[in-house]
């Protein structure tokens, strides 16, 4: 393997959610697709790196509104990181745009690493990170 293409995230309100993920961290859509059952957006973050929103008709919500160690108590995808340069001002940024404020920023357990938590608006669990050169 070379690198991560894209991440799927599985959404209720596709046009919200792409909203979002636009306001709070720079999301652009780069095509839209539809099926029978499903909507899709595949579009990526400023560093490239690419997020596909999917909104399957009749999907149920699951384990969403965790805090980190919540989440650890179920198998699968727990969160989503990003690296953030500004970790302070782009915490501030996503909760301002509309995330929910889940740990503040601080030190990560791994050396020279901040980060803080948030859920998006539709309670999957977001990290942000940065080198402490970036708190």
């Amino acid at each position: 393997m070379n690198r991560l293409h894209h991440i799927g995230l599985s959404v209720g309100d596709l046009d919200a959610m792409a909203a979002w993920y636009g306001r709070a961290l720079g999301y652009e859509v780069q095509f839209t697709a539809e099926t029978p059952t499903m909507r899709a957006v595949m579009g990526a973050l400023p560093d490239g790196t690419g997020l596909e929103l999917l909104e399957r008709f009749g999907s149920e919500e699951s384990a969403q509104g965790l805090w980190p160690d919540e989440a650890l108590l179920r198998r699968g995808w727990g969160h989503i990181a990003f690296v953030v340069d500004d970790l302070d001002a782009t915490y501030e940024h996503v909760v301002a745009a509309g995330a929910d404020p889940v740990w503040t920023p601080r030190a990560s357990p791994e050396p020279g690493v901040s980060m803080a938590f948030v859920h998006d608006p539709e309670g999957n669990l977001v990290e942000l990170l940065a080198r402490d050169g970036g708190r």
